[in-house]
């Protein structure tokens, strides 16, 4: 009998409707909006000026729900990938749970992955399909950095933006599925790119932290990294499911910088036909880069039945993580 395995029955996502642009930047931090888009791509980002975390993360999945044509009560488990919780608990995952009208006893928990959460939380949700755990997953990222971002920075404040996207995946014993999934750390690199002081100290330390919860990222360093780190994760997705770069349909990669997208692009020898972008509307928006992406690219019909698809992303962690869909 063939392998059970879950297949991306739907998907959908979410941006505020605030949009930052670099000329909106040019106002509050000393830049340019040729400085921002030659070195980053990016034109424009999404703000949220009052939504929540977890608001922002059920809009995108009931757009998925409703995508997938799956009730929100038949769900059996719901992962989200995010940095932005609204607390540090409960979840995100359960108060979308109870927001979308979710069955009460089902999993619903979060994972910690910076711009890699939502394929970590794929990995996981591909898992409890093909183990027979669970028949329909709901996989959100969502990530709202307007939040955590020091507004006088303007190494870091200009490259990110907030948003959602969500995936609804089903069990499967057919062709369109997830070939495989693939996700790493290495938390020797950490200082790389970083959010310190989240939690108050307690009285009994000796050195109690007084940093603020501001993204701090050493530039340089990280995009070299993550330049060589997302060619050898997709390198690894194509070698795993005996692929070449010419059967890619489309590369989907996390949305962190245009350089990094167009270095990954060159080093794996794709057209721009095969690698989809959106980081000049959108900006880096972390673990919702990839959905967000994805979603766009379905709604404007650049995938179509038996495509195969790679996702590869590249976050703090340092973390990075791969998979092949075929559609």
């Amino acid at each position: 009998m063939t392998k059970l395995r879950s297949r991306i029955a739907g998907c959908g996502s979410y941006a505020p409707a605030k949009v930052l642009s670099n000329r909106d930047l040019e106002e509050i931090v000393e830049t340019s909006d040729a400085w921002i888009t030659t070195r980053t791509g990016i034109r424009e980002r999404r703000i949220t000026l009052d939504e929540k975390t977890y608001e922002v993360a059920s809009k995108a999945a009931k757009e998925a729900l409703k995508s997938a044509g799956v009730a929100a009560r038949d769900l059996d488990v719901i992962i989200t990938g995010t940095v932005t919780p609204d607390m540090v608990f409960p979840s995100t995952s359960c108060f979308v749970q109870s927001t979308i009208g979710a069955r009460s006893g089902i999993p619903a928990f979060d994972v910690s992955a910076a711009c890699s959460g939502f394929l970590y939380a794929l990995d996981i949700a591909d898992k409890y399909v093909r183990s027979g755990a669970a028949n329909k997953v709901l996989v959100i990222g969502v990530d709202i950095f307007s939040r955590i971002i020091d507004w006088t920075d303007r190494s870091t404040c200009v490259l990110f933006g907030d948003g959602a996207g969500a995936v609804v995946l089903t069990a499967t014993r057919g062709k369109s599925c997830i070939l495989s999934s693939h996700i790493h750390s290495d938390g020797r690199y950490w200082d790389m790119l970083y959010v310190p002081g989240a939690i108050d100290s307690n009285p009994f330390e000796k050195r109690p932290s007084k940093q603020k919860p501001h993204v701090r990222m050493k530039g340089n360093e990280t995009f070299k990294i993550a330049v060589r780190t997302m060619s050898r994760a997709a390198k690894e997705v194509l070698e795993f499911n005996g692929l070449k770069p010419e059967d890619i349909a489309l590369l989907i990669p996390h949305q962190a910088n245009i350089r990094i997208v167009n270095a990954t692009k060159e080093r794996l020898k794709l057209t721009d036909d095969q690698v989809f972008s959106n980081i000049d509307r959108y900006g880096n928006t972390s673990a919702a880069s990839i959905p967000l992406a994805l979603d766009e690219a379905v709604r404007n019909r650049r995938i179509k039945r038996g495509d195969i698809v790679i996702f590869v992303s590249f976050g703090g962690g340092l973390t990075w993580a791969s998979a092949a869909v075929r559609w």
